[in-house]
């Protein structure tokens, strides 16, 4: 009990000195601040391009883009979905695992993959400004 009355007397007096920014929302940022977010988030999709043309995923010298260049018919907007290759709805990223244990013959990533994250990126990116349709085949 101590330590929270002491923690929240804390806050109050960090406010109370001006300490931390006041009336500043969670949606304001500056020109800086988008122009970085967009670097970080183009250097990702990047990444995720890199991994999708190399046949590093899989064992069998296949590529992402061997069946899918530019991510095509990939249709990232339309999950989550029912998948028949999986039985059930899936995410985007269980689809991806699922290629690349099957037609690349390699290793499931972890969801929260760096690789992953690339991917999805780049499979996003790239059908940027297709209407969302989550469960439309």
């Amino acid at each position: 009990m101590w330590k929270r009355a002491s923690g929240i007397c804390a806050v109050i007096l960090i406010l109370a000195a001006g300490i931390l920014p006041s009336g500043v929302g969670a949606d304001e940022f500056t020109e800086a601040d988008l122009e970085r977010w967009e670097g970080e988030f183009m250097s990702v999709v990047e990444y995720g391009r890199e991994l999708w043309v190399s046949a590093e995923l899989g064992t069998n010298g296949v590529a992402c883009a061997q069946c899918h260049p530019n991510a095509a018919n990939t249709h990232p907007e339309t999950y989550p979905k029912f998948q028949q290759q999986l039985g059930r709805v899936v995410a985007l990223r269980d689809m991806f695992n699922w290629c690349l244990l099957n037609p690349l013959e390699g290793a499931e990533l972890e969801l929260d993959s760096r690789e992953m994250v690339a991917l999805e990126a780049y499979a996003y990116y790239e059908r940027r400004g297709v209407e969302l349709a989550p469960g439309k085949h």
